[in-house]
Protein backbone atom coordinates (compact mmCIF):
# COMPACT_ATOMS: atom_id res chain seq x y z
CA UNK A 1 0.00 0.00 0.00
CA UNK A 2 1.29 3.44 -0.53
CA UNK A 3 -0.59 6.70 0.27
CA UNK A 4 -2.56 7.78 -1.87
CA UNK A 5 -2.99 11.61 -3.00
CA UNK A 6 -6.60 12.95 -3.38
CA UNK A 7 -6.63 15.48 -5.89
CA UNK A 8 -10.66 16.17 -6.67
CA UNK A 9 -13.69 15.94 -4.63
CA UNK A 10 -15.01 13.65 -6.31
CA UNK A 11 -12.46 11.58 -6.21
CA UNK A 12 -12.59 12.16 -1.81
CA UNK A 13 -15.91 11.11 -2.42
CA UNK A 14 -15.03 8.03 -4.07
CA UNK A 15 -12.03 7.25 -2.14
CA UNK A 16 -14.48 6.94 1.34
CA UNK A 17 -17.46 5.04 -0.67
CA UNK A 18 -15.44 2.04 -1.76
CA UNK A 19 -13.12 1.55 1.23
CA UNK A 20 -13.93 0.58 4.32
CA UNK A 21 -11.59 2.12 6.41
CA UNK A 22 -9.66 5.27 5.22
CA UNK A 23 -7.22 7.39 7.02
CA UNK A 24 -7.22 11.14 5.36
CA UNK A 25 -4.40 13.33 6.16
CA UNK A 26 -4.79 17.20 5.66
CA UNK A 27 -1.30 18.87 4.50
CA UNK A 28 -0.41 21.34 3.20
CA UNK A 29 3.58 21.66 0.94
CA UNK A 30 4.41 24.41 3.49
CA UNK A 31 3.89 23.04 6.85
CA UNK A 32 6.51 21.44 8.57
CA UNK A 33 4.90 19.11 10.69
CA UNK A 34 3.17 17.86 8.07
CA UNK A 35 6.67 17.07 6.26
CA UNK A 36 8.25 15.55 9.47
CA UNK A 37 5.30 13.14 10.00
CA UNK A 38 4.80 12.53 6.46
CA UNK A 39 7.98 9.55 6.03
CA UNK A 40 5.82 7.92 9.27
CA UNK A 41 2.57 7.86 7.80
CA UNK A 42 4.13 6.46 4.80
CA UNK A 43 6.11 3.42 6.59
CA UNK A 44 2.87 2.49 8.67
CA UNK A 45 0.71 2.54 4.96
CA UNK A 46 3.66 -0.45 4.05
CA UNK A 47 3.78 -2.20 7.50
CA UNK A 48 1.88 -5.56 8.21
CA UNK A 49 -0.61 -4.44 10.90
CA UNK A 50 -1.91 -1.91 9.05
CA UNK A 51 -1.71 -2.12 4.67
CA UNK A 52 -4.51 -4.57 3.83
CA UNK A 53 -6.97 -2.42 6.67
CA UNK A 54 -6.57 1.08 6.48
CA UNK A 55 -6.50 3.20 2.83
CA UNK A 56 -4.09 5.48 3.58
CA UNK A 57 -5.13 9.38 1.66
CA UNK A 58 -3.43 12.99 1.55
CA UNK A 59 -5.00 16.14 0.36
CA UNK A 60 -2.96 19.73 -0.03
CA UNK A 61 -5.51 21.80 1.76
CA UNK A 62 -4.61 24.99 -0.94
CA UNK A 63 -4.86 22.41 -3.76
CA UNK A 64 -8.93 21.67 -2.30
CA UNK A 65 -9.96 24.55 -0.03
CA UNK A 66 -13.83 23.55 -0.57
CA UNK A 67 -12.99 19.89 1.06
CA UNK A 68 -10.55 21.53 3.66
CA UNK A 69 -13.84 23.67 4.82
CA UNK A 70 -16.38 21.26 4.70
CA UNK A 71 -13.94 19.02 7.13
CA UNK A 72 -13.19 21.50 9.49
CA UNK A 73 -9.63 21.62 9.18
CA UNK A 74 -8.59 24.09 11.26
CA UNK A 75 -4.46 23.81 11.22
CA UNK A 76 -2.42 21.34 9.49
CA UNK A 77 -1.91 18.37 9.67
CA UNK A 78 -5.30 16.95 10.56
CA UNK A 79 -6.10 13.63 10.02
CA UNK A 80 -9.53 12.04 9.40
CA UNK A 81 -10.63 8.63 9.83
CA UNK A 82 -13.87 7.43 7.58
CA UNK A 83 -15.37 3.83 8.20
CA UNK A 84 -18.20 3.12 5.52
CA UNK A 85 -17.67 6.15 3.90
CA UNK A 86 -18.88 8.08 7.89
CA UNK A 87 -16.52 10.09 9.59
CA UNK A 88 -15.97 8.71 13.19
CA UNK A 89 -12.45 10.12 14.25
CA UNK A 90 -10.22 12.91 13.72
CA UNK A 91 -7.08 14.21 15.56
CA UNK A 92 -4.67 17.42 14.69
CA UNK A 93 -1.10 17.39 15.15
CA UNK A 94 2.14 15.75 13.86
CA UNK A 95 2.29 13.62 16.92
CA UNK A 96 3.68 9.85 15.80
CA UNK A 97 2.33 8.04 19.17
CA UNK A 98 -1.32 9.45 19.20
CA UNK A 99 -1.73 8.90 15.77
CA UNK A 100 -0.39 5.24 15.80
CA UNK A 101 -3.01 4.94 18.62
CA UNK A 102 -5.97 6.37 16.30
CA UNK A 103 -4.82 3.73 13.53
CA UNK A 104 -4.95 0.77 16.04
CA UNK A 105 -8.41 1.86 17.33
CA UNK A 106 -9.67 1.91 13.87
CA UNK A 107 -7.95 -0.98 12.41
CA UNK A 108 -10.24 -3.82 11.40
CA UNK A 109 -9.59 -7.17 12.65
CA UNK A 110 -9.70 -8.40 9.43
CA UNK A 111 -8.43 -7.36 5.92
CA UNK A 112 -10.92 -5.32 4.11
CA UNK A 113 -8.25 -3.95 0.94
CA UNK A 114 -7.78 -6.20 -1.57
CA UNK A 115 -6.03 -3.99 -3.88
CA UNK A 116 -6.58 -0.22 -5.13
CA UNK A 117 -9.22 -1.03 -7.83
CA UNK A 118 -11.47 -3.55 -5.37
CA UNK A 119 -11.30 -1.84 -2.16
CA UNK A 120 -14.53 -3.32 -1.23
CA UNK A 121 -18.02 -3.87 -1.90
CA UNK A 122 -21.14 -2.16 -0.49
CA UNK A 123 -22.41 -6.25 1.17
CA UNK A 124 -20.14 -5.09 4.09
CA UNK A 125 -22.77 -4.29 7.17
CA UNK A 126 -22.23 -1.21 8.57
CA UNK A 127 -23.05 0.17 12.51
CA UNK A 128 -23.75 3.46 14.07
CA UNK A 129 -21.55 5.11 16.45
CA UNK A 130 -24.18 5.83 19.72
CA UNK A 131 -24.68 9.38 20.42
CA UNK A 132 -24.37 11.49 23.34
CA UNK A 133 -25.83 14.77 21.67
CA UNK A 134 -29.10 16.28 23.37
CA UNK A 135 -31.55 14.24 21.05
CA UNK A 136 -30.58 10.56 23.10
CA UNK A 137 -30.75 12.06 26.43
CA UNK A 138 -34.09 11.14 28.32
Amino acid sequence: MTVHNIETVSQFKETIAKNKVVLLDAFAVWCGPCKAIAPQIAKWSESEEFKDKIYFAKFDVDHLPDLAQDLGVRAMPTFFVFKDGDKVDDFLGANPPALLNLLKKNTPAEATIENTSQATDDSHPTATLPRTDESTKE
